[in-house]
């Protein structure tokens, strides 16, 4: 009979090793329970289960090789294979022949030989778990850990269900953020564009025109010629301007490749008036909704929060979240080292406190994330409502200020060719 190895925690929270005979991992998971354990860990012994596989190998033939792919899964196909699993396993199939019909179902390509290969893992005695943390490129750590949790506790199909819509409502909440970003960026796109246009063929005809006149020239004309001047060839402004961007790109990465300028580069960036809103509202929605799925699946505290500071995508919270998680290991609250990290508003805070006070860290957690959605909804659409004025009178300067360079001179030129005033 195959032997497991195990990490569980005790009836008084504690870390217990140890091992265990069973048939197969729910027979081991049900025994390790039935010794009054919460497993958190469960896994089949290497030796044996590299034998187990190499018979399979002999079997089975070599293992599947994986398509080529630029990115991971899309996210849409993984949440939809998520709920189809949640729900194969609330009907109470067997994993594997869950899997299998999942498989058959797919179109050929990265997520149908990822699935593929989960299959040969978990049929050859892996978890789930393990199988799937082989294809980082699919499941995530977020996802391997909730898988993980949920086959600890017996609850698969829950846990499979949460992590659905968890995926789904962060997806939902980065499409509008980015949504904010198009309409400005393409409106400011196509400003950049036509006044490039303007300075590189239309200002170098009156120009021309100007000097064929050989007036003196106001001020304001002066700087409008001399800036069609650095537009046009040789000087080829236009291109620098096109350049900055992934200039810029490339330099916030250089920076981002340190702990330090990760951290200057995040913490700019909360800084910036509205934008800074939503990015840190973001961030509050996204690891308090991690954080909460994570700890309603039944994952230890500690884990959940050091799987839920690298998923929460800024250095600033990660750095509160690593001292939070330092400060719970020396026996103090949640709460209070939060507190102490001014990352978040004093509501947070206290709903965190309530939590931890009633034991409902976890609703309360995937509240304050419902409440955060909310208040970003409110943001991009205040942000976009700003921005709109704002586009048109800045378009509205700089359309007025070439009118005016143009005109001024040309009023002075139409006096002369008149005879100007009449003399006396």
């Amino acid at each position: 009979m195959p032997t497991f190895t195990y990490e569980a925690m005790n009836s008084s929270g504690q870390e217990v090793k140890d091992s265990v005979e069973a048939s197969d991992s729910a027979d081991a998971i049900a025994k390790i329970r039935g010794k009054g354990f919460f497993p958190t860990k469960v896994r089949e012994q290497a030796a044996k289960k590299a034998g187990k596989k190499k018979k399979q190998a002999e079997v089975a033939g070599p293992t599947r090789k994986m398509p080529l792919s630029f990115g991971g899964v899309p996210r849409k196909q993984l949440v939809t294979f998520t709920r189809q699993l949640s729900t194969l396993q609330d009907a109470g199939l067997p994993i594997l022949r869950s899997l299998q019909i999942l498989e058959d179902q797919q179109k050929p390509g990265l997520l149908k030989a990822v699935i593929g290969g989960v299959v040969d893992e978990v049929e050859g005695g892996g978890t789930l778990s393990d199988a799937m943390s082989k294809y980082p490129k699919a499941f995530d750590k977020l996802y391997v850990n909730m898988v993980a949790a949920g086959e600890a506790g017996g609850v698969l199909d829950l846990i499979l269900s949460r992590l659905a819509d968890f995926m789904e409502k962060a997806a939902k909440l980065k499409k509008k953020v980015i949504g904010a970003m198009i309409y400005p960026a393409v409106v400011i796109t196509i400003a950049v564009g036509v006044v490039s246009m303007i300075m590189i063929f239309v200002i170098p005809k009156f120009e021309t025109i100007f000097a064929d006149f050989k007036a003196e020239l106001p001020g304001v004309t002066k700087l409008l010629l001399a800036m069609s001047r650095w537009f046009a060839p040789p000087t080829n402004g236009w291109a620098y301007i096109i350049a900055f961007p992934f200039v810029w790109g490339f330099l916030m990465k250089l920076a981002k490749m340190s702990d330090g300028g990760r951290y200057a580069v995040d913490a700019a960036k909360l800084k910036v008036p509205i934008l800074g809103g939503i990015l840190s509202k973001t961030a509050i929605a996204r690891f308090t909704r991690t954080l909460g799925t994570l700890i309603s699946a039944g994952v230890p505290i500690l884990d959940a929060i050091n799987i839920t500071k690298e998923t929460c995508g800024n250095e600033v919270f990660l750095r509160a979240l690593g001292k939070v998680h330092d400060a719970i290991r020396e026996g103090e609250s949640f709460a209070d080292p939060l507190r102490a990290s001014k990352i978040c508003d004093a509501i947070v805070v206290n709903m965190i406190d309530v939590g931890e006070e009633t034991g409902d860290l976890d609703k309360m957690l995937i509240k304050i994330a419902d409440n955060y959605d909310s208040d970003v909804d409110v943001l991009v659409g205040s942000l976009i409502s700003i921005l709109e004025p704002v586009m048109v009178v800045v378009l509205g300067v700089i359309v007025g200020f070439i009118v005016i360079a143009l005109f001024a001179p040309m009023v002075a030129l139409l006096q002369t060719l008149s005879g100007g005033p009449a003399k006396k």
